[in-house]
């Protein structure tokens, strides 16, 4: 079967090759992949792994073969799904507490876009609580996670703020639900909206520290990456000083140990069947040109998601 693997000779560092099926485990079955997304995360590490390494988190396609142990969805089911690594293949053993089923009025392009922005997204909006009517800051508001995050943040009822970097952005954001969409490289004129009750952040650097001191009391910054950088110096006190208001890390990875994928995936997978939870695809290409796309990702050239088809599965 065709996969996507590191080649440090190829364009991009990744390239199509052959490469052996996967012999799946009891509890995972065998997924003919029809889409797959790309996240800046995975195409970063891709870039420095080892040659013939296998990329790849998120998958949507049909059930080949059921899991040997009973467990998950029954042959010729369409699903999205979530895999540690290897999931940019023509076939994928996906771990069963780790796929949905996905309704007929769902696409796979757009349920390739749910793995990781979209459980990052839920994750990060649900670790505040009593957003109904309160204020809500999502920084990188233009990316993946942070299309989903405005919409879901807007879903649960709060006052939602889109931090983004460049004006032409501005309109997208609002239209995932951002009451304001505010333009900024450091962050600081995010302060005028705030303060918040909730901090969905992904910048680092400046943005991080200077976002932080935004917070209400019993507030809470969710950081779950850093593009512009992880180092930060920071003054404790507009943290300490603020009552109750904390930093989480979170990694979706470790997140879904508490929680599997499935669940996640299946209540997403709901919103965007029943049209409250909108993907926004900025790129749909053949998986023959992934080298290409993860540039123009990681050059910041597209706002949203990525998705790549399979071209051999019949969409």
């Amino acid at each position: 079967m065709l996969a996507v693997v590191v080649d440090h000779a190829a364009p991009n560092h990744l390239a199509l090759r052959d490469v052996a099926p996967p012999s799946p485990a009891p509890s995972e079955a065998l997924v003919r992949a029809a889409a797959f997304s790309l996240n800046r995360g995975e195409i970063q590490r891709a870039m420095n792994a080892k040659a013939e390494s296998r990329p790849g988190w998120d998958i949507a396609g049909t059930v080949e073969k059921a899991a040997a142990d009973g467990s998950g969805p029954a042959v010729g089911t369409r699903v999205v799904g979530l895999a540690a690594i290897r999931a940019w293949a023509e076939l994928v053993a996906v771990p069963t507490d780790a796929l949905a089923t996905l309704p007929v009025d769902v696409s796979f392009t757009q349920a390739a876009t749910l793995p990781v922005a979209g459980l990052t997204a839920l994750h990060a909006v649900e670790r505040a609580t009593g957003l109904i009517g309160r204020k809500v800051l999502v920084t990188g508001a233009s990316g993946g996670v942070g299309l989903f995050a405005c919409q879901l943040a807007h879903l649960a009822g709060a006052r939602v703020a889109g931090l983004v970097r460049d004006a032409k952005h501005a309109a997208m954001v609002e239209g995932a639900g951002a009451e304001r969409a505010i333009i900024s490289i450091d962050g600081t004129a995010a302060k005028d909206f705030g303060p918040y009750r909730l901090i969905v952040e992904s910048v680092g650097s400046g943005v991080l520290e200077n976002v932080v001191g935004m917070l209400a009391p019993d507030g809470v910054c969710v950081s779950f990456g850093a593009t512009a950088g992880a180092d930060i110096p920071y003054n404790l006190w507009s943290l300490i000083g603020t009552g109750g208001a904390s930093l989480y890390g979170l990694g979706i990875f470790n997140a879904l140990k508490r929680e599997s994928a499935a669940i996640g995936l299946e209540r997403l997978v709901y919103l965007v069947a029943t049209q409250r939870l909108r993907p926004h695809v900025a790129v749909e290409a053949s998986w023959t040109e992934v080298g290409q796309v993860a540039q123009q990702l990681l050059d910041r050239r597209m706002a949203g998601k990525a998705v790549l088809r399979i071209d051999s599965h019949d969409q």
